[in-house]
């Protein structure tokens, strides 16, 4: 495809519950911004924005048990979740939060449309309150056997096993996830969004999709469509974005519902960008017309989110549903592209879970070892297609055998010997068949392992680009370079060149993948200034949670588009100095193994 278009990263929202562990970054975080240092590298424009998603009762009743507000909690597993992803190098054009004004602003304003449009109506539901507190009881922290597959766990609001959406009166033995009672039903009025009104444009869109869509997505969400129901958009809570309505504005008691406000952050997030560089409506380009594109990072349990909700939401905004309607403020919204959802991640067998310490955070993780042995382990061995185990034995094997031993080994003695025997890069001499086969190889490599990374076919890709590292290394042996220094040193320093030559061709296809360490490699090579660029924590200014007062907080951003790095093979320049290089990776003790089982068996993690 052609380059210079503009395409959305539309990433998942982390929840402010707690900071996020490697089973979450799986899903949303590395393949995103795998994706999107690729597009920014093949000329296009790209707006990859996310942030935390911090309201909701969770977040209450969690501030509630640690005796602390809703907005502290929020604000401090704001700041530790953005740290992690810095850390991660996810390279966010604006990662921000859901309780900052703007957002309020933005929800309100599609709320509005949808409720103008008559695609938003009231309805008196049966709402579960905790009967010891008179609280409500969030959707998901009420569980019981699924009606529908019977499965014993199934949350209030979906069941994990089949995947339908579910309310929490539906449940068979429904319980309090808290403390375990019985919940109470009670009438209470809520406004419901009429998904109803969608079936048919979601269902000519969706089939659509077939042959571009991951077929596990694409089948998923055709099942949603064929009975969807009226979703409740506000619930009786106190922390989150009032309703913006004569005569329910001034209810502090309710409020609209998490999950409708978080999946219009993806806008409220390219808004806030766009006033960040002092080009309001710059936003624009990425939502509206035929020349823009909009990818989705999720897990799996996120998909009705994003490809039966959130449609639905931009269509209602857009006057696009059975009742059509008027075109919102902000004007008429387009759909998604795509959906890219990743399957679960296990641990040495087990699902993660934080209250049962089967998990390893991010931030434990990379104290510990390097964000591209966790990048790399992700892309190679993640949930790409189907739930996948990460295992210490296994991440330790491709950190010493993939990372070190081959792609490290490749930089290092490539370097190493240019640098040692010329101190510099050769010129090549004659070119013998070998060379310029392992050359247009080389080359041809661009096009195969950009092809996969279009589709968002990450795994494919990285072993494509690794075999492009095995026959560089093939390469550097059959030839010998060290023992020709006496015997022929015209065609030592053309092996070297050519070795030179790989390294930078397979460091430019890994750097999507590994973009802390394409940055050392390009170094090495002589390079000046920044070859991609990395993510970092900058000052955002606005009210929080409501309140009147603007506060700082923090949000990622980062200088990505016009760094060195392109999608293609660059000539290295002969007399460019070359210096002794350091080890790229760290190659790691087998007892590692077990002293991480260790760790997970403690639960110090």
């Amino acid at each position: 495809m052609s380059s210079n278009r503009h395409i959305l990263t539309a990433v998942a929202w982390p929840y402010t519950n707690g900071p996020r562990h490697i089973g979450h970054v799986s899903g949303f975080g590395v393949p995103s911004d795998v994706f999107s240092r690729f597009q920014r590298m093949s000329g296009n424009h790209v707006l990859m924005v996310s942030g935390t998603d911090e309201h909701g009762t969770p977040i209450q009743v969690l501030a509630d048990q640690e005796g602390v507000s809703a907005r502290e909690l929020a604000d401090r597993y704001n700041r530790i979740i953005a740290e992690d992803l810095v850390a991660l190098g996810l390279s966010y054009d604006l990662f921000t939060r859901t309780t900052t004004g703007n957002h309020y602003s933005v929800v309100q304003q599609l709320f509005t449309t949808l409720y103008d449009n008559g695609y938003v109506f009231t309805r008196t539901t049966k709402g579960a309150i905790s009967p010891s507190t008179g609280r409500t009881l969030p959707d998901r922290y009420i569980e019981g056997t699924c009606p529908i597959c019977g499965f014993d766990g199934a949350r209030g609001d979906q069941c994990d096993n089949c995947g339908n959406q579910l309310d929490p009166i539906d449940l068979v033995a429904p319980r309090s996830r808290i403390n375990g009672e019985t919940p109470e039903f009670v009438d209470t009025e809520h406004f419901m969004l009429d998904l109803p009104a969608f079936a048919d444009v979601l269902t000519e869109w969706l089939k659509g999709k077939e042959g571009d869509w991951r077929p596990n997505v694409l089948k998923f969400s055709l099942n949603l469509v064929e009975d969807l129901q009226p979703r409740a958009v506000t619930r009786d809570l106190t922390w989150g974005v009032p309703i913006p309505l004569d005569g329910w504005s001034e209810n502090a008691a309710k409020r609209i519902y998490v999950w409708f406000d978080a999946v219009i952050g993806y806008l409220s997030a390219s808004i806030e960008w766009a006033r960040r560089i002092g080009e309001p409506e710059a936003w624009r380009r990425w939502w509206q017309g035929e020349d823009n594109e909009s990818f989705y990072f999720m897990g799996k349990d996120n998909i009705v989110f994003h490809s039966v909700i959130w449609p639905s939401i931009l269509l209602g905004v857009s006057g696009r549903g059975d009742r059509a309607g008027d075109v919102g403020p902000l004007g008429a919204l387009n759909v998604p592209t795509e959906v890219v959802s990743s399957e679960f991640l296990t641990m040495e067998g087990q699902k993660f879970s934080s209250s049962r310490r089967v998990v390893i955070y991010v931030r434990d993780f990379l104290e510990r070892y390097s964000a591209d042995a966790l990048r790399y382990y992700i892309m190679a061995a993640g949930p790409e297609n189907q739930d996948t185990d990460f295992t210490w034995a296994e991440f330790v094997r491709r950190n010493n055998d993939e990372l070190v031993a081959a792609w490290g080994n490749l930089v290092n003695r490539s370097v190493s010997m240019a640098a040692k025997n010329l101190g510099e890069i050769p010129a090549a001499g004659e070119l013998l068949d070998e060379d310029r086969k392992v050359l247009e190889a080389s080359r041809e490599a661009f096009a195969t392992v950009g092809a996969r990374l279009e589709r968002s076919q990450f795994k494919a890709a990285l072993q494509e680009a690794m075999r492009t590292v095995a026959e560089a290394n093939k390469y550097i042996s059959d030839q010998a370079p060290w023992a020709l220094k006496k015997t022929d040193p015209e065609r030592m320093a053309t092996v070297l060149h050519v070795a030179l030559q790989l390294v930078s061709d397979a460091n430019t296809l890994l750097t999507p993948f590994l973009p802390e360490s394409a940055n050392k490699v390009y170094a090495m090579l002589g390079g000046t200034g920044t070859w991609t660029g990395m993510p970092r924590i900058e000052t955002g200014h606005d009210t929080i949670g409501g309140s009147e007062e603007k506060v700082d907080y923090p949000v990622i951003t980062g200088d990505y588009a016009d760094n060195a790095a392109r999608w293609e093979s660059v000539p290295i320049v002969p007399g460019t100095p070359l210096s002794r290089p350091t080890p790229l990776f760290t190659k790691l003790d087998p007892s590692v193994v077990d002293e991480e089982l260790a760790r997970l068996a403690d639960g110090t993690e």
